[in-house]
């Protein structure tokens, strides 16, 4: 588990490096820099560090994932279409024993039913969907709030 490092893990799933071109009617005009930035910013005012990967890869994740338990305080994760598939990025999850924020841009309950399911949900402390880029903004400042009940 953690030793307080003062860090989040913010990760980001496939296709997210698409932001600002991919369906901007769905995901708007906003860059994955853009989220970076913003989440940056969040954990800075926060007094925390952010830590950022995004990887089309599950694999990636996974290994990011596991790396965290010792060098993160947190995660936020948009695992994007992993959500609905991988049990493998749950597990890991579970596994690094830190509280976990899940976020989507967009409000995936309104979405196509295969998007109503998530696989990571269970293994998050909240979920936060359909705030847009806020949503990132928002988690980051939940898990500072949590770290900061220790």
């Amino acid at each position: 588990m953690s030793n307080k490092t003062g860090r989040l893990l913010i990760l980001n799933g496939p296709n997210l490096n698409m932001l600002g071109t991919r369906e901007p009617g769905i995901y708007g005009a906003t860059t994955l820099q853009d989220v970076e930035e913003l989440c940056r910013r969040a954990a800075a005012e926060a007094g925390l560090e952010a830590e950022l990967l995004q990887s089309n890869h599950e694999g990636v994740l996974i290994d990011a994932i596991h790396a965290a338990r010792t060098t993160a305080d947190g995660i936020v994760i948009n695992p994007a279409a992993y959500t609905h598939t991988s049990v493998a990025i749950a597990d890991a999850l579970r596994a690094a024993e830190l509280p976990v924020v899940e976020v989507h841009i967009s409000n995936v309950h309104t979405r196509e039913e295969f998007r109503h399911h998530s696989y990571v949900s269970p293994a998050a402390v909240a979920v936060i969907a359909g705030a847009g880029l806020n949503g990132y903004r928002y988690a980051v400042d939940h898990l500072a709030s949590l770290l900061g009940e220790d």
